[in-house]
């Protein structure tokens, strides 16, 4: 198992208000984000993310990924969960040359991605990677793999470990908590996790599948 390490602390911080939002989401809100269509990424905010638009706020994160795992234009780059391929964008202009790929299981998404990544995209499902062994230097996956079932996720984690290089890396944030405080707000926030737990949990679960990549977590 790698390390806890927060990679996206330049990624702008918001104020949740997580009690309005609970009082406001209702489980039809949540059935239709768990669609992950165009309601998710560019419908009403109680859905999914109020309108999913490129303004460049992963370009200091992307930059952090490369000098952490010390990428080069020979390095190859898989995004899990890519939605519309911005930070696979922001990976070709911070460092031409750099191979990426990207896998959402979202077709609104992969349909309106960055024309620049769009070859490098497809609709593809997190638990079977359609990836030979061994495929990458980096995989990544943000708030990704916690929306699939426990069984499923765990396959998934297993998916990234397969096509990671032996010298690779992989960097995954989930949904989890410290403390009951902090499960009473995730449990008000979540529209579309369906595993979510106490991050020694978490820690156990990549122990289980053999994940040895770096970690963090997702704490509204």
């Amino acid at each position: 198992m790698g390390k806890e390490i927060n990679l996206l602390n330049e990624y702008p911080q918001l104020n949740r208000d997580v009690d309005a939002r609970a009082e406001e989401v209702t489980d039809g809100d949540k059935r239709i984000a768990r669609q992950f269509g165009r309601e998710f990424f560019d419908g009403p905010r109680i859905q999914g993310y109020g309108g999913y638009r490129y303004d460049g706020r992963w370009v200091k994160v992307v930059k952090r990924f490369i000098e952490t795992y010390r990428l080069t234009p020979a390095s190859s780059v898989l995004d899990v969960g890519c939605a519309k391929g911005f930070m696979l964008h922001d990976f070709r202009a911070v460092i031409p040359g750099i191979t990426v790929a990207g896998i959402d299981i979202s077709e609104y998404a992969i349909e309106n991605a960055m024309d620049d990544v769009r070859p490098f995209v497809q609709v593809a499902d997190a638990k079977k990677l359609p990836f030979p062994d061994r495929s990458f230097d980096l995989i990544i996956s943000i708030t990704t793999l916690h929306n699939l079932p426990l069984e499923e996720c765990k396959q998934a984690f297993r998916e990234v470990q397969r096509v990671k290089k032996p010298l690779g890396h992989a960097f995954i944030t989930v949904d989890a908590w410290r403390d009951d405080i902090g499960r009473d707000r995730l449990q008000k926030w979540v529209l579309t996790a369906l595993t979510s737990m106490h991050v020694d949990d978490w820690k156990r679960l990549f122990e289980e599948t053999g994940y040895t990549g770096d970690y963090y977590w997702f704490m509204p």
